[in-house]
């Protein structure tokens, strides 16, 4: 993420991918960070491809991953008319309106345009939080973003893996101490699990991890060396610069 420029009252415009990505999104309320641009990074879809996000917010990891993939499709679900609105400008404003789109829907209650098994590979960042085990934000739109409502993250697992096709991928971002929960909701359903840790530092803990799974595949699951995030210092690694500046991708 780099400068923030105010476009309005309550909206900023930041700039993503060393500058190449325009993304407008809410002052107040949950903000896209680095979050959606390692889940794209770990997507691996190719050319030509069909790519759902589900809660796509402001349209981040939707653009990004556009942007690294020519002539690749992202279909974004998010069930705040707000963010739908900013995401499709977000798609028009960094011309790849043809792309890239968005429908406003609730993934316990999906849009009928959306078809089971269409996708080759789908994408999605999941509220970090249990409910009842955070403090609901009084800031309108972020608890929605942050903290699980009816649609817990076995929701969110059983959803992806009905949108993508058979022995397609599904691709998650979620907190570390959540990778029991995550994993458990997997296991049974998709195979071929990989577990990319994100580590904040040189012999630190990963706050962060990448799980992508196989649907219908019965393979083991692998944990990948991962990346580091920030150096001693606390400035970003070479190898997390090359994700967040070159949009480089992730090979999990």
């Amino acid at each position: 993420m780099s400068e923030v420029k105010s476009v309005g009252p309550t909206v900023t415009e930041d700039r993503l991918l060393g500058g190449r990505i325009r993304l407008r999104q809410p002052a107040d309320g949950y903000r896209a960070a680095i979050d959606p641009v390692f889940l794209a990074a770990a997507v691996a879809a190719e050319p030509h491809q069909l790519v759902l996000d589900v809660g796509c917010g402001p349209g981040a990891a939707m653009l990004c991953l556009a942007a690294r993939v020519p002539h690749c499709r992202v279909v974004g679900l998010e069930m705040q008319r707000d963010l739908v609105r900013l995401a499709g400008d977000n798609a028009i404003l960094n011309a790849m309106e043809t792309r890239v789109s968005v429908m406003i829907g609730d993934l316990l209650h999906p849009p009928p345009r959306l078809s089971p098994g269409a996708f080759d590979h789908v994408m999605a960042n999941p509220p970090f939080n249990e409910r009842g085990h955070a403090i609901p934000s009084m800031i309108p739109g972020k608890a929605d973003a942050t903290i699980e409502s009816d649609a817990d993250l076995a929701a969110w697992v059983r959803f992806s893996l009905a949108m993508v096709r058979s022995k397609g991928t599904v691709t998650f971002i979620h907190r570390a101490d959540r990778i029991d929960a995550l994993l458990g909701q997997i296991a049974g359903r998709a195979g071929e699990v990989v577990v990319f840790p994100l580590w904040a530092g040189p012999g630190r803990a990963a706050s962060r991890v990448l799980v992508r799974a196989r649907k219908r595949i019965t393979a083991p699951a692998r944990l990948a060396p991962g990346l580091v995030l920030h150096e001693p210092d606390g400035r970003f690694t070479a190898a997390a610069e090359a994700v967040l500046r070159e949009g480089r991708g992730l090979e999990l």
